[in-house]
């Protein structure tokens, strides 16, 4: 058995929760291994609703190993409240089935502060953040001033992290002519919230090292998508960390070479949140229609998604660098009904033609899609469990996507129920 990384291969919102829950029911140990609790996972398990922001899926499972890797932000009063909230719903969290990378960054109060001031002031030209201070947080950790897990042990070490910080935001608070943070109003919450979450503190990638060894089962779990990854996303508006599969390895401790299968989940069209380019969005009847049927509201935000057609483009690039393996296409049911459908096979920039997003950002507003248009279906795939089930010009549609993107569809989910999902490839056995 093979280990499994699974990300978005679009902005996110792809999912990704269902199909982790589903892969995680065959895993041994889950691990985030990036993004902070700006991510949004719903997950249903024996009629009860789950709603993850920083841990990972396997929380939700007997048995199972979670871990947070040192790739991701980690807020410890948001970590604390999440444990609480899904310990009344009768989970049990202990530093028994939770490990937490000790040298993993943490998000403190300023770094949200510092987010929204930032944004406020940017009015128009706003990144469109969650304000929870993820993109401040790894600043810090890229600027060797972070506070990290394991400096809570050490009282004198913090104090020093702490001043660190303080020399940097307090300048940039000023200038944006807010209020300057004070010392102790850091220092001391901190210590209060270190025995809370230093039990949890480990050597990770040892465990997982540990893990490979024994041949148990691995599910690496992404947020946000491949078009948010800082580097190859649609920069500025991306998230602060990278979100492809390659990040697994960095933001965790495994070894490259235990990264057996890259899972790519995909929804059957198109959505986004926040500012940002968006060749394929529908501002008509058509995307209202998408995100009614599709309820396209975030998780942790409640915020709108803005939605559009199958942007081919844009997940073959995705395929390419993240080495995409095979897809999870998602939300099919979605597109009951609609007819005919459309799919962005190519880009046109200032009347020339493109069949990748160009990097800058300039040039990335003015894309105007180049659509196909494709067969709808009238019949209902709500549900459907083996292809049998799908209307012909539904299975159509996917072989279509499949020549598209240049990867197969490996999983098929018809509905938000986990069991409403069809296999045609188990990832771990790839």
């Amino acid at each position: 058995m093979g280990n499994v990384v699974v990300v978005g291969s679009q902005w996110g919102d792809e999912g990704k929760g269902k199909i982790v829950d589903w892969l995680s029911e065959r895993a041994d140990v889950v691990v985030r291994f990036q993004g902070g609790h700006n991510a949004g996972h719903t997950l249903v398990v024996d009629g009860i609703t789950y709603k993850l922001s920083l841990l990972p899926s396997g929380v939700v499972r007997p048995g199972k190993l979670s871990i947070i890797g040192n790739g991701v932000v980690v807020d410890p009063w948001a970590l604390v409240d999440e444990i609480a909230r899904l310990s009344e719903q009768g989970l049990t969290i202990t530093p028994d089935n939770l490990k937490i990378a000790d040298n993993a960054a943490l998000i403190l109060p300023l770094h949200g502060q510092v987010d929204r001031a930032r944004e406020a002031a940017s009015g128009a030209a706003k990144i469109g953040t969650t304000g929870r201070g993820i993109g401040p947080a790894y600043e810090d950790k890229v600027g060797r001033r972070a506070v990290r897990l394991c400096d809570l042990a050490d009282p004198d070490a913090l104090a020093a992290r702490v001043e660190a910080l303080l020399l940097h935001h307090n300048a940039l608070m000023r200038g944006l002519g807010e209020t300057p943070f004070e010392r102790d109003d850091l220092i001391d919450p901190l210590l209060e919230i270190a025995p809370q979450v230093l039990p949890f503190a480990d050597r990770v990638w040892q465990r997982l090292a540990e893990a490979r060894r024994a041949g148990r089962r691995i599910l690496f779990e992404g947020a946000q998508g491949t078009m948010l990854d800082v580097d190859h996303g649609t920069y500025p508006f991306v998230t602060s960390s990278n979100t492809v599969a390659g990040q697994a390895a960095a933001g965790s401790g495994m070894a490259v070479a235990g990264l057996d299968y890259v899972l790519g989940i995909t929804k059957a069209y198109t959505t986004r949140v926040g500012s940002g380019p968006f060749p394929s969005e529908l501002t008509d009847e058509v995307g209202e229609r998408l995100g009614e049927r599709g309820r396209e509201f975030g998780v942790v935000t409640g915020r709108k998604r803005r939605c559009g057609w199958f942007d081919a483009v844009m997940v073959r690039q995705a395929v390419t660098v993240g080495g995409i393996d095979g897809i999870a296409l998602t939300k099919l049911d979605v597109l009951d009904g609609f007819d005919p459908l459309k799919g962005c096979v190519g880009y046109r920039i200032d009347g020339e033609t493109f069949d990748y997003l160009p990097a800058l950002g300039a040039r990335q507003a003015r894309v105007e899609p180049v659509y196909e248009t494709l067969e709808g279906w009238r019949e209902s795939t709500q549900g459907a469990r083996s292809w049998a089930d799908l209307p012909a010009t539904a299975v159509k549609y996917i072989r279509r996507i499949e020549e598209l993107i240049g990867a197969p569809v490996a999983l098929l989910s018809t509905s938000p129920e986990r069991n409403d999902t069809i296999l045609v490839r188990d990832p771990f056995a790839a």
